[in-house]
């Protein structure tokens, strides 16, 4: 176990120098000038050159990168070229929306995905199994988009019961208020997630109804979903461990659009502004550390894996 955790940092370290690596260099390949944005279309081509100078642009890309690469490693992501905030420190106050957005959806999606989706493997024969299974499918084909404006229709608009966009001034100074703002993202969010997990969670649940040590469970006196409360969830989790890493991902996506339309000032609004602004410092920053994120959660659900699932520590994979 701890050959494999040391060869998955290793993965994790090359994977991330390697992100780091394309970011930088794709993000030079997006149209305009970072230098003609932040001086103006008055702005004459000395002015650009001193802007440059001053930037950094116009020093060779191996070196710049070079630069941004041990800031980063020193934990500083830059200075955001158009107004000289901190990248860090502005990400960070960005990440108290964007952070309990997206786990507040995850655990939204994992409350109603999980229970729901035994219970369809366990009376996938029935109406209800049919049921939960249909609305699933219906779930996964909604637009994010579209279930948001609904929900803001239904519960903001008509009933006025949850506010339709933003977020507190004092931000989570005020709980209250700041949970509220984020009721309506949160299930719109956890809808289409949730859906798709509840998809993974059913068929894991009935490949482990059809495996020879449950059988053994029910000849042994255990009821079906007793059977498959003391032997077979752990089995079904692996599989839906590895789908979650992958959510995980798909989350913070969705986060940027959900964010968009609820104007929350979370990070994802703030990425399609700098890209936008073509502030590359900050975008590099951001998605860099999207990336991080989103490398960290796969080695975590390899981990988990094999401390669910002892088959896989016995291969040596």
């Amino acid at each position: 176990m701890t050959v494999f955790v040391v060869r998955r940092l290793v993965l994790l370290v090359v994977s991330l120098f390697a992100a780091s690596v394309l970011t930088f260099a794709l993000l030079r390949l997006l149209p305009g000038d970072a230098a003609a944005a932040i001086g103006g279309i008055t702005a004459d081509e000395a002015q650009l050159r001193a802007v440059r100078h001053e930037l950094g642009l116009d020093r060779p890309l191996v070196q710049q990168y070079a630069t941004w690469l041990a800031d980063v490693l020193s934990g500083d992501l830059g200075r955001s070229q158009l107004n000289g905030t901190s990248v860090t420190a502005e990400l960070g106050e960005k990440a108290r929306v964007t952070g309990p957005l997206v786990l507040g959806s995850l655990a939204l999606a994992l409350a109603g995905a999980v229970p729901l989706g035994v219970l369809a493997a366990l009376r996938h024969r029935s109406r209800v199994g049919t049921g939960i299974s249909a609305a699933s499918q219906i779930g996964i084909a909604l637009p994010t988009l579209w279930v948001g404006l609904l929900l803001v229709t239904v519960f903001a608009v008509q009933n006025r019961r949850l506010p339709a966009q933003g977020f507190p001034v004092e931000g989570w100074a005020e709980p209250g208020q700041a949970l509220r703002s984020l009721v309506l993202p949160w299930i719109t969010l956890a809808l289409s997630e949730g859906a798709v997990l509840l998809r993974f969670v059913r068929s894991a649940t009935l490949d482990v109804l059809g495996q020879d040590f449950l059988r053994t469970a029910r000849a042994n006196g255990r009821t079906r979903a007793g059977a498959l409360w003391r032997h077979g969830l752990r089995n079904a989790s692996g599989p839906v461990v590895s789908v979650l890493g992958i959510q995980v991902a798909a989350l913070l996506v969705g986060a940027v659009v959900v964010e968009k339309l609820f104007a929350l000032p979370g990070a994802g609004s703030m990425l399609v502004a700098d890209v936008g602004n073509r502030d590359l410092v900050k975008v590099q920053g951001e998605v860099l550390v999207v990336v991080a994120i989103v490398l960290a959660v796969g080695f975590a659900v390899d981990v988990g894996q094999r401390l669910i699932d002892p088959r896989l520590r016995e291969t040596g994979r």
